[in-house]
C-alpha cells in the first residue's frame, strides 16, 4: 500500500511540474512576442499563429522552413450512382496529371518550394505503374456507401495505419495533406453529418460543380445513404460506413504527423472532415492543426464551427488537392520567422512603450 501511495505521489508531482513548466513557457512566450519591435498585438493573427507553432515545437526559435504535401487518391463506389458531375475515371486521370506535374497542387508546390508525394490509397482498376507513385492500395475503390458500408473494419485499420506511417515519415517541419477522388465530397458530407449528428442535406454542396438538378439528386442519394445508420456515429464507425480510403488515410497521416511533432496545415472541406475524425482517434493531435482556408463547399462552415477553428484564408476556393494548405504555408513560415528572428526592443535599442 505504501508503494502504491509513493507511486501516486510521484505521478502527482510529475504532473504538477509539467503544468508549471507549461505555464512558465507560455508566460515566457508571451513576453517574447510582446517585446518584439512593434505595438502590442500589431501583427494580429500572425502573433497567435507564432504562439501555436512555438507550443508545438516547445521552442522560442521555431522553424517552419520545410513543407511536404501528400495527396491521397482513391475511388468511391457511390460515384456510379451519380453524386458527381465527373465520371470516376477522372480520379485516375488526375493522378497521372499530378505525376506529370500539371495540376494546381503541383504549380503551388513549385511556387512555394514544397515537395509533393502522391499515394494510391485505392484507385479503381489496375494499379498505375509509376515509380513516383506510392502504393498503399486498400482496395480498388470503396463499396457503394449508399447501399452498404464503404469499407470493412480491417480496411479502415489498414488505411489509418498506412496514413499514420506516412505522416510520421520525413524531417520536414510542416505537413500538408490533400486528396483526389471522384465522389469524396459526398463521402465527407456523410462522415461529418454522422459525427456531428446533423442532417446530411445541410452539409451537401455542389462538389465538382453540379447543376441544380444534379445537386437535388445528390442530396436525395446521400439522405438515403444516411438513413442506413443511426443519427450519430463515432469517428471509426462513420469512416467505415461512409468514408473513402483516401479520407481515412489522411486522418491517419494527420495523427502520425502530429505525433512526430510536425505542424499540420489542414486544407479545405474534405481535409477538415479528416481532421475531425483524427481529433477523436488520435487524442491531442488537433493542437498541431492550423486550418488553411474557408472552403466555398457548403458543409465546411459546420465542421469548422464544431472544431472551433478559424482558418487563415478565405478565397472562395473548393478544389482540394491540398492547394489551400500550400497557400497558407508562407503565412505559417512567416509567423515562425517572426518569433525566431525579429528583434526585441532591447536587442534593437528601440524605445518601448512608455
Amino acid at each position: 500500500m505504501r508503494d502504491a501511495w509513493a507511486i501516486q505521489r510521484h505521478i502527482f508531482c510529475y504532473q504538477a511540474r509539467m503544468t508549471l513548466t507549461s505555464q512558465d513557457f507560455d508566460a515566457t512566450l508571451k513576453r517574447a512576442i510582446d517585446s518584439k519591435t512593434k505595438p502590442l498585438g500589431a501583427l494580429g493573427r500572425i502573433e497567435s499563429l507564432a504562439a501555436q507553432i512555438a507550443r508545438i515545437q516547445h521552442s522560442l526559435s521555431p522553424s517552419a522552413e520545410t513543407c511536404r504535401l501528400i495527396i491521397f487518391a482513391a475511388d468511391h463506389g457511390m460515384a456510379a450512382a451519380g453524386v458527381s458531375a465527373y465520371p470516376q475515371d477522372v480520379t485516375r486521370q488526375m493522378v497521372l496529371n499530378f505525376l506529370s506535374g500539371g495540376a494546381a497542387a503541383n504549380v503551388f508546390a513549385r511556387s512555394t518550394g514544397a515537395d509533393i508525394h502522391v499515394v494510391d490509397s485505392g484507385i479503381a482498376g489496375k494499379p498505375i505503374e509509376d515509380e513516383d507513385l506510392i502504393l498503399h492500395r486498400i482496395g480498388a475503390g470503396t463499396a457503394n456507401a449508399i447501399e452498404t458500408a464503404a469499407m470493412t473494419a480491417e480496411q479502415l485499420a489498414g488505411a489509418l495505419e498506412a496514413g499514420k506511417a506516412l505522416g510520421r515519415a520525413g524531417t520536414h517541419d510542416v505537413a500538408c495533406f490533400g486528396e483526389m477522388g471522384i465522389g469524396n465530397t459526398s463521402s465527407a458530407s456523410l462522415v461529418a453529418a454522422k459525427m456531428l449528428g446533423i442532417a446530411v442535406a445541410e452539409l451537401t454542396g455542389r462538389g465538382t460543380g453540379l447543376d441544380d438538378e444534379g445537386l437535388s439528386r445528390k442530396q436525395e442519394l446521400l439522405t438515403r445513404a444516411a438513413d442506413r445508420t443511426a443519427d450519430t456515429l463515432d469517428a471509426r464507425t462513420a469512416l467505415a460506413e461512409y468514408g473513402g480510403f483516401e479520407i481515412a488515410m489522411m486522418a491517419g497521416a494527420m495523427g502520425g504527423a502530429a505525433e512526430a511533432g510536425k505542424i499540420v496545415i489542414v486544407d479545405g472541406f474534405i481535409a477538415t472532415v479528416a481532421a475531425l475524425a483524427a481529433r477523436e482517434i488520435f487524442a491531442g493531435c488537433d493542437a498541431h492543426f492550423v486550418y488553411a482556408h474557408r472552403s466555398a463547399e457548403a458543409g465546411h462552415e459546420h465542421v469548422l464551427e464544431a472544431l472551433n477553428a478559424e482558418p487563415l484564408l478565405d478565397m472562395g476556393m473548393r478544389l482540394g488537392e491540398g492547394t489551400g494548405a500550400l497557400l497558407a504555408w508562407p503565412l505559417v513560415k512567416a509567423a515562425a520567422a517572426m518569433l525566431r528572428d525579429m528583434a526585441s526592443f532591447d536587442s534593437a535599442g528601440v524605445s518601448g512603450p512608455a
